[in-house]
């Protein structure tokens, strides 16, 4: 694989709450040079990157329900066709992590199917093609939560299931923090779960070449990653 190929793969990330326009404004002077697949970048710098990247092949990314997943279905459609309205192109949803942790899966997926439903109704209106991807934020869930969290996201038409928002903040018994970002193991078993049909998007904590090349490996189609310019620099 390029560096021309992972870039490729790579949504270039910055969601930070204390980032500024001249931030923005470099992520995506970055993401043109290298020719990223997106700038992911939260709901209110969406029509700002879709204004600097007009007319390039580099999408807009936004996240919604970001990052706890805990708003209702309404508030997080709401904000997909705003983000759409703006210039997303791709929208990066967090599922509803609460009702997926009690075991009640058709909440979560009519949750993901009003979202993905909302996106590709203003999109088609736009005349314009959204992708959907599904943030489960593995680091909460256990294995057999997150294929049936795959499987809601599969059955509600999104495009893509995603690993982690990055935020969160799990805990052992004896209280230490726990890892909050992409394994392996989760992308296996997202990748097993959703089949080749559907893509899986690794995201949190990947700072490295290895560690971009471990998550393609296991199964990976896409990198959210705010270290992208590194990786693509240390790709050999």
């Amino acid at each position: 694989m390029t560096k021309q190929e992972i870039a490729a793969l790579i949504d270039h990330t910055l969601l930070a709450p204390d980032a500024g326009v001249k931030q923005i404004g470099q992520l995506c002077n970055e993401a043109l040079r290298y020719n990223f697949a997106s700038v992911c970048v939260n709901p209110v710098y969406v029509s700002y990157a879709a204004n600097v990247l007009a007319d390039s092949e580099v999408k807009v990314c936004t996240v919604v329900g970001f990052p706890l997943g805990a708003m209702t279905t309404k508030a997080k459609a709401q904000e997909t066709k705003d983000a759409i309205i703006n210039g997303a192109d791709e929208v990066d949803m967090v599922l509803n992590i609460g009702a997926a942790k009690d075991g009640r899966f058709s909440i979560v997926g009519s949750d993901i199917a009003t979202v993905v439903k909302t996106a590709k109704n203003t999109a088609k209106k736009l005349n314009k093609k959204v992708i959907v991807k599904v943030i489960l934020e593995t680091c909460l869930l256990d294995d057999d939560t997150i294929k049936m969290c795959c499987l809601c996201a599969k059955k509600a038409g999104a495009d893509f299931v995603k690993t982690s928002t990055g935020f969160a903040s799990p805990k052992g018994i004896d209280g230490q923090l726990l890892p909050n970002g992409a394994s392996e193991h989760h992308v296996s078993l997202m990748r097993e779960t959703v089949g080749p049909e559907m893509g899986v998007k690794a995201s949190g904590g990947i700072r490295s070449a290895k560690m971009a090349l471990a998550m393609i490996e296991a199964g990976a189609n896409r990198i959210g990653t705010s270290s992208g310019v590194k990786i693509v620099e240390n790709w050999i």
